[in-house]
């Protein structure tokens, strides 16, 4: 059966209206984060491969962009790690010289920035997203469980020297969590950091959905503002994400609503409220095909800070 690489659009917290590709299996990628909204690390691996046919991927975004929907971002991200796969750049090059009126932007974690490959394979994007949490190897390793081979201070190396080749916007991305990454010391010294690498912006991420690892929290508003006026400081601006609220969107066409939903789920945990807002339905509408998906054993629940999540990958509830 053929894998589906593409899901949405959705409404990404940080990036608006977004089409994601997804060009991993489930769950494939150099970090474990405990943060991660699609579940534990199944296949933890700094390997690169071209771990789908790379025309397969472009023959399913043909079929969606040929539509011309309207979007703020063609995104790579989804089941791990983008730059994983080896069919990352040709893809990328395909959108940019079929669909020069997109913008096209890469997810990444930063553990392979320091790869020659991957650094050509992103050239072409328009912007890139990495991911910094800490400059401690210790808190680093709590925090991502990467791969035994990765050093935090080599990754930062290697941001800064993607920084000076790329020719697109670089944002970077903290993920915060209280008692981890959150304390003066942690924050001075990613801030020292961030100085050096001269993002074009700095997100600052909390948990929003169900994490691999159910005692991670977010900070409270009032904290984050604290935060988010320390690394202002910069004067780099600062997002804080945000939970964005979707306009009424209709399926791709020849796909069933049953189908979008599930594709979503697949990819992304989501409350009644954020289907409603994907797919335009209403909410009581949605809670009928989430009621089937569940009576069909396809999804489960998940709590998280926003209420009640329904997702269609690997069921990570707590016992």
């Amino acid at each position: 059966m053929t894998e589906n690489h593409i899901f949405g659009p959705v409404m990404s917290r940080r990036l608006g209206r977004s089409l994601g590709i997804d060009l991993l299996p489930f769950k494939t990628c150099s970090y474990d984060c405990v943060y991660c909204e699609c579940g534990a690390t199944t296949h933890i691996t700094t390997k690169r491969a071209e771990f789908f046919p790379t025309e397969e991927v472009i023959s399913q975004l043909d079929a969606v962009l040929r539509e011309r929907p309207t979007l703020d971002y063609i995104t790579f991200a989804g089941s791990g790690e983008p730059t994983l796969s080896l069919s990352i750049g040709k893809i990328i090059r395909h959108l940019k010289t079929t669909y020069p009126q997109y913008k096209v932007a890469v997810l990444t974690n930063g553990s392979l920035l320091g790869n020659k490959e991957v650094i050509a394979d992103l050239s072409s994007a328009d912007l890139v997203i990495p991911t910094l949490t800490s400059t401690s190897q210790e808190t680093f390793e709590k925090i991502h469980r990467p791969d035994t081979c990765l050093l935090i201070k080599t990754i930062i190396s290697d941001i800064l020297e993607f920084r000076k080749e790329f020719h697109g916007e670089i944002w970077l991305e903290i993920f915060l969590i209280p008692d981890l990454n959150t304390s003066l010391e942690e924050l001075a010294s990613l801030r020292d950091v961030i100085d050096k690498i001269q993002p074009a912006r700095i997100q600052l991420n909390t948990l929003d959905r169900p994490a691999a690892e159910d005692w991670v929290t977010a900070p409270d508003p009032d904290e984050l503002e604290n935060f988010r006026k320390y690394f202002a400081e910069l004067k780099i601006p600062v997002d804080v994400a945000g939970v964005c609220c979707e306009q009424p969107d209709v399926c791709r066409a020849g796909e069933s609503t049953h189908e979008h939903i599930l594709k979503t789920l697949r990819i992304r945990p989501s409350t009644v409220e954020d289907l409603a807002s994907m797919t335009g339905l209403h909410h009581h509408e949605v809670a009928k095909y989430l009621s089937g998906l569940l009576e069909e054993g396809t999804v489960h629940i998940q709590r998280g800070k926003r209420g009640v999540f329904y997702s269609a990958g690997p069921d990570m509830t707590r016992k």
